[in-house]
């Protein structure tokens, strides 16, 4: 639905949500009304060049055709139905995921935080009847986030910010250890714990990618262990970090793996996926999900991973990645630019990220920050050098206008 379809303005638009909606979201302040590609356009047909992607889900570009066609060709037919009969975009996604990926079976559900209960749920479940009532428990990393339902916000390892705050206690059984560490991991280790989960590379807490030996480390302590590797990427798969998943860089396959984000082609779509032998613990009955794996989001996401298969998209991001990677590092007062593919994260010296962000926001770029002094950006897998080239200049302007960064620049002098 467009403005010019309805009796509103645009400011009585933005009334009707001051008005009606709880707001947990710092708002932009334009009406996204349609996009294309790479960019996102307002009510006046403004364009913004989106590098953030729809929050890592537009991998294949917003408004993609052919995920446009599947969509309508879908809902003419059936958009969801109950998950006793079978259908036939569940089946060859879940056959094409499956293979892709080298994982055994897969289980749907909407969304990221779903899908990482769900990976806890499955790791708990195996646990208890492989080994006894007391194999439950988890450990993941400081500076993680796994989701806002209160098993994977249990498994979050941010305590003290407010993704915890308010909503405490959380669901027993899980322990923090400090990301890229296996020695942690191993002090950490006792008889109760089934599962290490991890991201690949941590998104909300400042793009830290592993080291390449860290998880090829933590897969070994696992087998030594008999316990699960487990991996979300939520954010990391489906080729935005310069691989399909994440873990094929390290050379490793987890035990279970959740994703979501991307693989819906924009519609709210998560899972995980797990080898033949930690899936027997899901049995009739025993999980379920009443919109989980709707033929109407299935075929979508059967279009956008069968997209991002066919064109490589995980190449165009390594490439395309690489070079922003190197432009950004030449931008003044960077202090570290992070991350692998096009999934890349910005500190400064100065505490300057929300500035940065709505002085390029002004400029027509739309980026998001972690804190005070990072910026992230996970632009659609289709960005190429241009679109770069002309991101990395908004930045660049918009960090030299800032009157703080200004009188850095003097303070260094």
């Amino acid at each position: 639905m467009r403005l010019a379809e309805t009796k509103y303005s645009a400011q009585e638009i933005k009334d009707l949500v001051d008005t009606y909606m709880m707001e947990t979201y710092e708002r932009f302040d334009f009406i996204a009304e349609t996009a294309e590609g790479m960019y996102l356009y307002d009510e006046n047909g403004v364009g913004y060049l989106d590098f953030y992607g729809g929050v890592a889900v537009n991998n294949i570009g917003n408004t993609n055709p052919r995920v446009v066609k599947a969509v309508i060709d879908q809902v003419q037919d059936v958009s969801h139905t109950f998950n006793y009969p079978y259908t036939l975009p569940q089946a060859l996604l879940a056959k094409t995921i499956c293979e892709a990926i080298g994982m055994d079976k897969i289980f749907f559900q909407n969304s990221g935080t779903e899908a990482n209960e769900a990976m806890i749920k499955l790791a708990r479940k195996y646990g208890v009847e492989n080994f006894g009532p007391d194999k439950y428990h988890i450990i993941s990393a400081k500076k993680s986030f796994h989701g806002r339902t209160f098993g994977s916000l249990s498994a979050t390892g941010q305590p003290e910010t407010a993704n915890h705050n308010g909503y405490m206690p959380g669901v027993p059984g899980f322990s923090y250890v400090p990301f890229n560490d296996i020695e942690a991991i191993k002090e950490a280790y006792n008889d109760h714990v089934i599962g290490i989960m991890l991201e690949p590379i941590q998104g909300e807490g400042g793009v830290h990618p592993a080291d390449q030996a860290y998880l090829q480390e933590v897969r070994a302590f696992c087998d030594e262990k008999g316990i699960l590797l487990m991996l979300d990427e939520i954010q990391t798969g489906w080729g935005r970090t310069g691989s399909l998943m994440a873990y094929m860089y390290h050379g490793i396959k987890p035990d279970i793996v959740s994703m979501a984000k991307a693989m819906g082609g924009g519609t709210p779509l998560g899972a995980i996926c797990a080898t033949k032998e930690v899936s027997k613990a899901f049995t009739i009955g025993s999980h379920g999900s009443t919109y989980g794996g709707s033929p109407l989001c299935c075929a979508a996401g059967l279009a956008a991973v069968t997209e991002i298969i066919e064109k490589d998209l995980a190449t165009n991001a390594h490439q395309v990645g690489t070079y922003f990677t190197d432009l950004l590092r030449s931008m003044p007062g960077v202090k570290e630019v992070r991350g692998r593919g096009l999934m890349i994260g910005v500190e400064f010296h100065e505490p300057i990220a929300h500035e940065v962000k709505h002085l390029a926001f002004d400029k027509k770029l739309l980026i998001t920050q972690i804190d005070q002094h990072t910026i992230r950006m996970v632009p659609p897998l289709i960005a190429d050098k241009q679109n770069c080239d002309t991101a990395f200049q908004i930045l660049q302007q918009s960090v030299k206008e800032l009157s703080s960064f200004t009188e850095y620049q003097a303070r260094l002098a």
